[in-house]
C-alpha cells in the first residue's frame, strides 16, 4: 500500500520525504485514534509538547503524554532536542509519512486485521474531515485557488493490475511536483492530495 502522509510544511517542500515502513508490531502500537490523531498533529502543525497538543486535540495532557511516549517506543515520534527548557519535553514525528503491507489486511492474526481496520477508518476520517474543512472555507481563497482545487470521482473498469498501475502512476505524478515550490513563496499553499482507488460491486 502506498505512503499515507500527512505532512508538515517542510516534508511538503521536500524532493524525498522520510517513509516509515510499518510491520505488523508496529501497527499493533499505532491503532489507537487518539495516537492517530498525535501523529497526525505533529506532521501537520510541527513540534509540540504533550500539553500543547493535549490543547489543540482537545484532549487532557496526562492521556496525550502516555500516548506520545507509546508512539515513541514504536519509532513514530521522537524527542526534539533543539525545542524546550529545563523538564519540557518537545516532541516531532520521527517520519512524513507511513506506508503499510498490504498484507497487513490479511493477515492470519485477527488482532492485526482489526488493527489495520483502525488505522485505515482513522485515516479516511481525517481525509473526510479535511475535505469538509476547505469546503467550509472556500469564500478565503481566492478565485486561482479554486479554479486550482479539485473534487473529482471516476468510475473505470480494470483488473487489479491495472489499478495498482494507475495507483502507482498517480502516487508519481504528485511526487514529481515535490521541490518545485520553496517554502515561503509568495501566492503558495500546501495542498493536500487524497488518493482513494478501490474496486465496487456491480450489484
Amino acid at each position: 500500500m502506498p505512503p499515507s502522509e500527512p505532512h508538515d510544511d517542510r516534508s511538503a517542500t521536500a524532493a524525498e520525504p522520510s517513509v516509515l515502513n510499518i510491520d505488523a508490531r508496529a501497527l499493533r502500537g499505532l491503532a489507537h485514534p487518539l495516537r492517530l490523531r498525535l501523529l497526525n498533529a505533529l506532521r501537520e502543525h510541527g513540534p509540540a509538547t504533550a500539553s500543547g497538543v493535549a490543547e489543540r486535540l482537545g484532549e487532557s495532557s496526562g492521556a496525550t503524554s502516555y500516548h506520545l511516549r507509546q508512539l515513541a517506543s514504536f519509532g513514530f515520534v521522537e524527542d526534539d532536542p533543539t525545542r524546550g527548557k529545563g523538564r519540557e519535553r518537545w516532541w516531532r514525528a520521527a517520519h512524513a509519512g507511513a506506508a503499510f503491507d498490504s498484507d497487513l489486511m490479511q493477515h492470519a492474526d485477527p488482532e492485526v486485521r482489526g488493527a489495520m481496520g483502525v488505522v485505515l477508518h482513522e485515516i479516511a476520517t481525517l481525509h473526510a474531515q479535511e475535505l469538509s474543512t476547505w469546503l467550509g472555507t472556500l469564500h478565503e481563497w481566492s478565485h486561482e485557488w479554486y479554479e486550482g482545487s479539485s473534487i473529482s470521482d471516476f468510475k473505470i473498469r480494470l483488473t487489479p493490475e491495472l489499478s495498482l498501475e494507475l495507483a502507482q502512476k498517480v502516487n508519481d505524478l504528485i511526487n514529481s511536483y515535490r521541490g518545485r515550490v520553496p517554502e515561503g513563496t509568495e501566492g503558495s499553499a500546501v495542498v493536500r492530495a487524497h488518493l482513494h482507488v478501490f474496486p465496487r460491486r456491480a450489484d
